[in-house]
């Protein structure tokens, strides 16, 4: 990868850290879409991973107080499950199909009854969204729009959604990275100094966020996550069908 290319994917990854660091979602969900546009999937998989967990690691180290861990053990159990039950298929999808299925998430979760809508304070509810989010990571590389679901469904505030959300992502990431990078049968590449890179990019964003952050209520905070997440899905929509006419 040429320097150029490389610079550009480190600002990418900065703003997509600083969205995140803001919002608690929507930075991966834009990250991994402009990754998959320029690598291979599984080379594409494996840096997100790496670039994630390293965000979200910064990201609930900032702000530890406001973790709600029950809720994070809860979602560990699920990614877990679900790790193990699709190490047994090892299925890497096409990136189309990745980029649909990934854009078409949110709008199905809308279509669920009031009655089966995620409640974070049950550990039933975390445990089942740790299988359906870590299911659709390991399929299109992210699981935002579950995971964001989730999360701004109950009555958490801002800073414990951005800081559990972060720990979630965290162990979900380091899962995703271990099936790209050693289970699948094409496993991606890392670049050593991209990764580097990546990692420095995503810290610096987290570390922007923190008072944007702070500076926002939580009504601004619900509106524009929603209003980001939606806009984001139609994206990738539209892009995964142009690929599938394509090819």
């Amino acid at each position: 990868m040429g320097l150029g290319m490389m610079a550009l994917l480190l600002a990418v990854m900065v703003g997509t850290s600083l969205l995140s660091g803001i919002f608690g979602m929507a930075g991966g969900l834009v990250l991994v879409g402009v990754l998959l546009v320029l690598m291979p999937l599984p080379d594409a998989m494996a840096l997100h991973a790496v670039t994630q967990v390293a965000s979200n690691a910064w990201r609930a180290a900032f702000l530890l107080r406001h973790v709600r861990w029950r809720i994070a053990g809860a979602y560990a159990l699920g990614c877990i499950l679900a790790t193990a039950g699709w190490s047994l298929f090892l299925w890497v999808p096409d990136k189309p199909l990745a980029l649909i299925a990934l854009g078409i998430s949110p709008f199905l979760l809308k279509l669920l009854p009031a009655a089966a809508k995620p409640d974070a304070a049950r550990p039933s509810h975390g445990t089942a969204c740790g299988i359906a989010s870590m299911s659709l990571m390991l399929l299109t590389g992210v699981s935002g729009p579950l995971t964001d679901a989730f999360f701004l469904g109950g009555r958490m505030e801002r800073h414990a959604i951005v800081a559990t959300k972060a720990v979630c992502q965290m162990q979900a990431h380091l899962l995703k990275l271990l099936y790209f990078g050693a289970m699948v049968a094409d496993p991606g590449q890392l670049d050593p100094l991209l990764a580097g890179g990546a990692v420095l990019a995503s810290m610096l964003g987290t570390v922007l966020a923190r008072k944007i952050l702070d500076a926002l209520t939580e009504a601004q905070f619900r509106r524009w996550a929603g209003r980001i997440v939606t806009a984001i899905a139609v994206t990738y929509i539209a892009h995964g069908s142009w690929l599938l006419v394509m090819t």
